[in-house]
């Protein structure tokens, strides 16, 4: 059983395929060498100097900038450089979220290789027969990843939001799970990752959440991103992992962390220390 090469598949990229995005000299994202050339060709206010990427048009302020760069984000889809645009915005920041330096269009974020924010929910149950964890099916009309296992809530995290309000809206929308049943959601850490993807570079954290639930709640699809879901025995989700690609990729190391936590990896497993370091990836850009 190999957990491990999901974790690997999260953290494949070359770090001499990027050279720093920088604004105001500060290193904020990774962008493909290649697509750096093609921006500073373009004209609009980006130029290569000492192996890095620079902003060099960005207006001064939080807002100015944002702007700037949603017309930027609009520019590249309209030139065919970037495939589509999203209409979330995320914030562009190094270390804390909250301290973001502006705002640019949820596609782009790996286009520019800046750090993103999710939050997965693991919903399981305690059954006689042993632990039971809730299983979600992508719809086939999703962008990413159609058809394929999901948690029971999952999302990303765009500005404006808290991290409860956020949790609420996507247990609300995703499962049709009531506020006072995802207010007992609790934080049991993060998973970090690093992925070179079609679109660019994905420095991302998850925030993950355990949800104990009981037989009186089902989960019932609220909007068109699930096809709905089942409950599984533990057993047959770690076998899901460890053998096949059913599940979207990063929700592998999520569920990889739940297992490690609540004792069903252990330290007697052959990758348990890789597993545990993996699942913690330095997220490449500075901050």
């Amino acid at each position: 059983m190999s957990y491990l090469r999901h974790v690997r598949a999260c953290n494949q990229w070359r770090p001499a395929d990027f050279q720093p995005f920088v604004v105001d000299a500060e290193p904020l994202g990774l962008v493909r060498r290649t697509f750096a050339v093609e921006l500073a060709a373009l004209g609009t206010g980006f130029a290569l100097r000492d192996g890095a990427l620079h902003w060099v048009s960005a207006p001064a302020g939080f807002e100015a900038r944002s702007d700037a760069m949603r017309a930027i984000c609009e520019d590249l889809e309209r030139r065919g450089l970037i495939s589509h645009l999203h209409g979330e915005r995320y914030p562009v920041a190094g270390a804390s979220r909250e301290d973001a330096r502006f705002l640019i269009d949820r596609a782009c974020a790996p286009t520019f290789g800046v750090r993103a924010w999710g939050q997965h929910l693991n919903g399981y149950l305690r059954r006689p027969d042993g632990m039971h964890l809730w299983v979600a099916r992508r719809s086939a009309t999703r962008r990413v990843y159609p058809n394929h296992l999901d948690h029971i809530v999952a999302g990303g995290l765009p500005w404006g939001v808290g991290l409860q309000e956020n949790l609420r809206k996507e247990c609300f929308e995703e499962a049709s799970m009531p506020a006072e049943i995802a207010d007992r959601a609790r934080p049991v850490g993060a998973v970090t990752y690093c992925r070179d993807s079609s679109r660019g570079l994905k420095p991302d954290v998850i925030y993950c959440y355990d949800l104990e639930l009981d037989e009186t709640f089902e989960p019932r699809c609220n909007d068109d991103e699930v096809d709905g879901f089942e409950l599984w025995p533990i057993e047959r989700v770690m076998t899901t992992v460890a053998e096949t690609d059913a599940f979207k990729l990063n929700c592998n190391l999520v569920i990889i962390d739940f297992l490690i936590r609540h004792g069903l990896i252990g330290p007697d497993h052959p990758d348990y220390l890789a597993l545990v370091q993996g699942l913690r990836a330095p997220l490449g850009v500075t901050g």
